[in-house]
């Protein structure tokens, strides 16, 4: 295997951070995972347990909240994905602005000025969101585009589910740009939409995964909300990562996705797929007609990124990820 460089990335625990990991490891590269509590067994065993990691893999304690605690981990490496995010942000409505300040905000900003510090890091990945590009005023006609910057007080107004977490990757997004173009940062932001898709790595869900699976736990209150959303498999986006870091081309921002979300034809498909589990297939109060206003990753693609998902129907990707969750026991 040809010895590949050695990057960090953050929230190395998480639904996209250990699958990312998994696969910078199965590339042979040497990655550093900053994670909260590097002593937490039931927290980082999964990522222990990945292939290669006895010898090419260091877990590294780091805070978003703590300035300069990035330091040590990314001092010597060629790359740093910044996937770590507080998601809790999602349930909040619109009073985390003290958290965005005190620890998305100022997490960039400190983990950008340990990239400085180092002097080794040749571009900086961020995992942002189509959530930044999708929240406007006026939809577009045919289609999302990395033109587009969300509009945060639309967020606010209509009091959107995850509000405060768009808002927050929003301003966080601008920042980074902003540090970027001041210090000669090489930046890259990805844009995916719902990641879906399995068979996930962490022992434990996320938002995602819950939104995935909502229609077979009959908690479907969230996934009613993404009807008509984006989709894009987790494979593809931390592919996407790593192809974005390693062309010389790459520039600016990317979305990701490859799928629309229709909540009626999942429901009906999951419906015969698990008929235990009296799955619904009528949502009062969502048109079944609803256009889909797909997020467009023609930049991505025209700069050569294949999607080894597309393929696969939304559905697909659903039922990927409940099959992982029962396997895992995670599903009562």
């Amino acid at each position: 295997m040809e010895e590949k460089r050695t990057v960090c990335v953050t929230g190395a625990s998480g639904y996209i951070g250990s699958w990312l990991v998994k696969t910078l490891l199965e590339r042979g590269y040497h990655v550093r995972a900053t994670v909260r509590d590097p002593g937490n067994e039931k927290k980082v065993k999964h990522l222990l347990e990945l292939a290669n990691a006895s010898t090419h893999l260091s877990l590294w304690k780091a805070e978003l909240a703590k300035e300069g605690g990035y330091d040590d981990a990314i001092q010597g490496c060629e790359g740093v994905f910044h996937v770590a995010t507080p998601v809790e942000l999602i349930n909040q409505r619109q009073d985390g602005e003290e958290e965005i300040e005190a620890t998305t905000l100022n997490g960039i900003l400190s983990i950008m000025r340990s990239c400085s510090k180092a002097k080794t890091v040749k571009r900086f990945v961020y995992t942002s969101t189509a959530g930044t590009i999708t929240v406007q005023p006026q939809p577009p006609v045919s289609e999302f585009t990395e033109d587009l910057c969300s509009d945060i007080d639309l967020c606010y107004l209509h009091k959107m589910y995850g509000c405060m977490y768009v808002v927050a990757k929003t301003i966080v997004e601008k920042a980074g740009w902003k540090y970027a173009e001041e210090n000669g940062i090489d930046m890259v932001t990805v844009h995916p939409s719902l990641v879906l898709g399995g068979p996930f790595i962490t022992p434990y869900t996320n938002i995602s995964i819950g939104a995935a699976i909502s229609l077979y736990t009959t908690g479907i209150a969230s996934l009613k909300m993404m009807n008509g959303f984006s989709a894009v498999h987790v494979d593809d986006v931390c592919n996407a990562h790593i192809y974005l870091f390693e062309n010389p081309l790459a520039k600016g921002r990317y979305i990701c996705s490859s799928h629309t979300v229709n909540l009626f034809k999942i429901a009906d498909s999951l419906s015969l797929k698990y008929p235990d589990r009296n799955i619904p297939t009528q949502f009062e109060g969502l048109n079944e007609a609803q256009t889909m206003i797909p997020c467009s990753s023609k930049k991505l693609m025209d700069l050569g990124f294949e999607f080894a998902h597309k393929n696969k129907e939304t559905r697909d990707l659903c039922a990927e990820t409940i099959e992982s969750c029962r396997e895992k026991g995670l599903l009562g």
